[in-house]
């Protein structure tokens, strides 16, 4: 009986070491497909707000409060805006003074724990920049699609789809100069957002499956007068707009893209934002095998959708080498490869999602530049 035993015991081990093997994956996965929309990005510290005074705010010193640019602050019940950093107002060593532009709810109270954040309005285009705008449904594969639609004299539309760790509120950054341009805009939500449906697998897709409710929504931009659409696609947003370029049944109305933050290596940003989550690297592998299992990403799918031989509508693209979640490197190869359509601005010290924010005025001449032959 001794060598049946140890069989038995060497397969009750197996088992045991798979189960936790699958469990470890599983786990591993979680923390790279949970990412609540609205919510920080995994790995953006806290702050602290250490004082506040007439047009300025004092906070906790680190990489991230020395960031240069414009960007929300938020925290429990309060959301600010905040400007470049004040190097001229005195200040203790471990704490930095940035231009406090304006307190859109809530108070910045000593003690208060803040994360600055790319979305820097919130609310409505109504509601936070009085631009008037229409609450429309679109029809999805999954249900109805919440969205802001704000109208313009030009048959050209741009359609805003976010990315990771936001909302259609970080479309409301650019919506006063796409308005100024006149150019109508559709801001969208997708599965997994507030008021849309959920995910069936209650999974994010990176873009992958996502891809399809932006379909519905350049069907619906046609479908009430758009003749033409650009998609601006932030981080997995940028990938939705690829995937929409290269498969969408109205491809052809599509005349150009704007890539921020592009997701271009699915494998590389879940291993990224598991990382961010403190997965240990030794779970790395099994994080994205498991996410590749339980949602069917597949890199062929993107790679083809961001092949540069395949690209056929003008796109600019605003990357940077900061970028910790979407590395910027198959931007600058899809942008070495086809310099006939593609154009790369490069934007240093930008986090994911954040290229407008460093400075918003280059980011908007760029696109305007972009825009202007398009319309």
């Amino acid at each position: 009986m001794r060598p049946v035993t140890a069989t038995a015991a060497a397969v009750t081990t197996l088992i045991g070491l798979g189960a936790a093997t699958f469990a470890a994956g599983r786990y591993a996965s979680d923390a790279a497909l949970k990412v609540t929309p609205g919510r920080p990005l995994p790995g953006e510290p806290r702050l602290t707000v250490h004082a506040t005074g007439p047009g300025r705010i004092t906070l906790t010193r680190s990489l991230v409060s020395l960031r240069p640019g414009t960007y929300g602050l938020t925290g429990t019940d309060v959301h600010a805006v905040v400007g470049p950093v004040l190097e001229d107002v005195p200040h203790a060593a471990d704490t930095v003074v940035r231009r406090l532009e304006s307190v859109g709810h809530g108070s910045l109270d000593i003690g208060t724990k803040v994360r600055l954040t790319p979305q820097v309005h919130s609310g409505t285009p109504s509601s936070a920049l009085g631009i008037d705008h229409e609450d429309v449904d679109i029809p999805g594969e999954l249900g109805s699609l919440p969205a802001w639609f704000v109208r313009g004299p030009r048959s050209t539309w741009v359609i805003a789809v976010h990315g990771l760790g936001a909302t259609r509120q970080h479309a409301l950054n650019l919506v006063p100069f796409l308005v100024g341009r006149q150019l109508p805009v559709l801001a969208v939500a997708y599965r997994g957002d507030p008021g849309a449906p959920d995910s069936p697998d209650g999974l994010g897709h990176l873009g992958d499956s996502e891809w399809r409710d932006l379909d519905a929504a350049v069907r619906y931009a046609v479908r009430n007068g758009a003749e033409r659409v650009i998609v601006h696609g932030w981080s997995t947003g940028a990938a939705m707009a690829l995937h929409a370029a290269a498969n969408s049944s109205y491809r052809d109305r599509i005349a150009g893209l704007v890539l921020d933050s592009p997701v271009l290596d699915w494998q590389a940003t879940l291993r990224a934002l598991a990382t961010a989550r403190r997965t240990p690297s030794f779970l790395l592998p099994l994080a994205v095998r498991a996410a590749q299992g339980r949602t069917g990403l597949h890199g062929d799918r993107l790679r083809e959708a961001a092949d540069p031989d395949a690209l056929r509508v003008p796109t600019q693209i605003f990357h940077g080498p900061d970028d910790r979640l979407a590395p910027w490197g198959p931007s600058r190869e899809l942008a070495a490869r086809r310099p006939d359509l593609v154009s790369l601005q490069t934007v240093p010290d930008a986090p994911h999602g954040a290229m407008w924010n460093v400075d918003p005025a280059r980011y908007e001449e760029a696109l305007r530049r972009f825009l202007t032959p398009l319309v």
